[in-house]
């Protein structure tokens, strides 16, 4: 919409259109304008290979899933792929320009697919609904599709459901100045050292292993992709020895082709002795020059900070960042079983994409948990009001101050966390090899179920020092008067909401609730109209009269249908 201002020039209340798809990372646009360009696509994008797994696996529904870098590609992959499949359809003869007419009436012969209609149906997803790395299930089932092949880089966390293929579209690497760098870095050539890139560069790993070989390192380890986030090195094969004992991998160093993922580097830096990334995409890089040494310490700090900031808070969020990743739901029940142990309160939320501005609309939230991949459950809390976590990190939290102590060591992927609690579960202290007692949030929560609630130890605030009177809200306390513990039972459920007594929180039901008790205590905004006393009539009584029920308009926005009267625009 626009507004013709004074000056007689029009106002524009919108950006541009030309300014939606603009984008720093976008590749060339129209790759069909030259032969070299459709070429360098069908190869990028390995046309021959998906079509032949699409064909192998008889699927006839396939969704399409490109980053938001790829898309401007989406057309030419579309029309490369539909174009193979009639020819890989089509009978040997016709292919060669002749026709064979014993093949007439016979099986083979009606299986053929007539030109112009496709052998199967393939659908481009023009939007994730979370992170580009991860397999969108979600959008992919709206097309009832029966497999996904997702292009570019890929956290390759399994799904839950549907199979998928995946297309990492090779990415070129000066090979020469690798190797170079690597022989810089690495004077020894009998040091134990570890090749490893992101998945857009592993299609280049075997020449430089050959090519390392033949410099005479004798002790070099190449890598190969595989689907297992849980491994000592995330979704990649690992020596033979340290497959057999994972603290071996302590004495390997790390060479890393391209900047990896914050989370995997938190990862790998407790697990080998050092690691060395050669930054791919920069002019900067010299010829004869080290890879540079990357140092997480300061950033491992950082989360030890955070984890630290909520081990006081009454309430958490649980924010649920996936709905593909193969057992997210266990992890959700891990979260919300220990956030209950320790008598704290815990609020779910489905989300999409997360943003600063979709969190701060819940103010009564102290901390997050992030249950999404691996990759992407990492988030930088500066940009946010409130610290998010990953289940590794919260359960550190829930953690008492006395028995919370951090090794260094850092976990992605929530599998691990979940087979750490099976072989621990909460409370069991044999699997510590420390000397000291290891003291959970749940133990302290026992401990006080035995305990009149003015003799509980007192919790504060290690940043500010400051007593926390309510940090365990959900905590069930006995009482001379409630033998069984539960005196939630005797407050009326029927009602829908309880009055505090005594001190008691605010409860729904008969269940207590941190956010009602937040809502009736510090909101001052409740919701619209809640700024407005509404006044009724007042009977003889003194009872209100209220207001008379009233039938409202229906219809949709732009043809609101009225009560007894024809339907009219609203202008």
């Amino acid at each position: 919409m626009r507004q013709i201002s004074g000056s007689g020039q029009p106002t524009a209340f919108s950006t541009p259109a030309s300014h939606i798809f603009e984008d720093d990372l976008a590749p060339s646009s129209n790759l069909l304008n030259s032969s070299g360009s459709a070429e360098q696509t069908y190869i990028q994008y390995e046309i021959d290979r998906t079509v032949a797994e699409i064909k192998r696996g008889k699927w006839k529904r396939i969704a399409l899933q490109f980053p938001d870098a790829m898309l401007p590609d989406a057309p030419a992959v579309f029309e490369h792929l539909n174009r193979r499949f009639r020819e890989t359809s089509q009978p040997d003869d016709e292919r060669n320009g002749t026709q064979d007419d014993s093949h007439v009436g016979t099986p083979e012969r009606l299986a053929y697919t007539p030109e112009g209609s496709d052998p199967c149906k393939l659908f481009i997803l023009a939007d994730t609904s979370y992170g580009a790395c991860c397999v969108d299930e979600i959008a992919a089932e709206h097309v009832n599709a029966d497999a996904v092949v997702h292009y570019g880089r890929a956290c390759l966390s399994p799904t839950a459901r549907l199979p998928v293929i995946h297309v990492f579209t090779e990415q070129p690497l000066a090979v020469d100045l690798v190797v170079e760098t690597f022989v810089t870095t690495y004077r020894h050539q009998d040091q134990p050292v570890i090749v490893m890139s992101d998945v857009t560069y592993a299609s280049h790993l075997p020449e430089i292993d050959k090519r390392l070989h033949a410099r005479g390192y004798t002790s070099i380890f190449t890598t190969e992709i595989i689907h297992d986030p849980a491994s000592p090195l995330p979704n990649r094969t690992v020596p033979q020895r340290v497959d057999m004992d994972p603290e071996e991998l302590r004495d390997w160093r790390l060479f890393h082709i391209s900047t990896p993922p914050d989370s995997l580097l938190l990862t790998l830096a407790s697990r080998v002795a050092s690691i060395h990334i050669y930054p791919t995409g920069s002019a900067d890089t010299v010829l004869g020059t080290a890879a540079p040494a990357m140092s997480p310490t300061l950033a491992l700090r950082r989360r030890y900070a955070l984890l630290t900031s909520v081990s006081t808070v009454p309430i958490f969020g649980i924010l649920i960042n996936t709905l593909s990743v193969k057992n997210y739901l266990h992890i959700v029940e891990h979260v919300q079983s220990s956030i209950s142990k320790a008598g704290k309160k815990s609020y779910t939320f489905v989300v999409g994409k997360i943003n600063a501005a979709k969190l701060a609309n819940f103010s009564e939230i102290g901390g997050w948990v992030v249950i999404g991949c691996w990759e992407s459950s990492l988030l930088d809390s500066k940009d946010f009001w409130k610290p998010i976590l990953t289940p590794f990190e919260l359960d550190l939290a829930l953690t008492s101050d006395q028995g919370r102590i951090w090794t260094g060591e850092w976990k992605s992927d929530f599998q691990s966390v979940l087979e750490e609690a099976t072989k621990h579960p909460v409370g069991d202290t044999a699997g510590d090899t420390d000397s000291q007692e290891r003291v959970t949030g749940a133990d302290v929560h026992e401990r006080d179920l035995d305990s009149e609630s003015d003799s509980a130890p007192p919790e504060f605030d290690l940043r500010t020092g400051r007593y926390v009177s309510q940090s365990r809200p959900m905590q069930t306390r006995r009482s001379a008067d409630d033998p069984t513990g539960d005196h939630r039972s005797q407050r009326n459920g029927g009602s829908a909401l309880v009055q505090r007594m005594k001190g008691d929180m605010v409860a729904i039901g008969d269940q207590a609730s941190p956010g009602a008790e937040f809502l009736q205590s510090i909101r001052t905004w409740k919701g619209l109209g809640s700024d407005v006393e509404i006044e009724y009539d007042c009977l003889e009584n003194g009872n209100s009269n209220g207001v008379a029920v009233e039938e409202g308009r229906g219809g949709i926005a732009r043809g609101y249908l009225y009560l007894n009267t024809h339907s009219r625009a609203e202008t």
